[in-house]
């Protein structure tokens, strides 16, 4: 099960990818936008756990879109916590790469079929869900 996950989820984020290159982003570049923009702001603790990645990971996914000017720290009176938001060159990438998203998304469910992607993504989340309470 793993190996058919992990072969799956390579071959889903290589259709993102390549859909999504026009726009500077890849996949997991995206996902980490959307959940910044969902959050508004977040500490790199709070964007760890949303996305279920380790800090290490997510830290070293965040320095491009530091360095491209596409997330920011923001440096808060009590220097404990430095959260990161979207910047406005973030918020104009993000709107531009969420077209390409559309376009890969409605590929993969050519791909799948309908009745396929919509039961995978369905026993995706379920699964998640499962895993999470555990």
């Amino acid at each position: 099960m793993n190996f058919d996950l992990r072969r799956v989820s390579r071959l889903v984020s290589g259709l993102y990818d390549a859909t999504l290159r026009p726009s500077g982003l890849r996949g997991t570049q995206l996902n980490l936008l959307v959940a910044l923009a969902l959050l508004e702001r977040a500490t790199v603790k709070q964007l760890a756990a949303t996305l279920v990645v380790d800090r290490t990971t997510l830290s070293r996914n965040l320095g491009p879109l530091e360095r491209d000017g596409l997330v920011r720290s923001v440096h808060e009176r009590d220097g404990r916590a430095r959260p990161l938001e979207l910047t406005d060159l973030g918020v104009a990438r993000l709107a531009t790469a969420l077209n390409y998203w559309q376009q890969a998304q409605a590929r993969l469910i050519e791909i799948l079929g309908p009745e396929r992607s919509n039961g995978l993504a369905k026993r995706l989340k379920e699964s998640a869900v499962a895993l999470l309470a555990e």
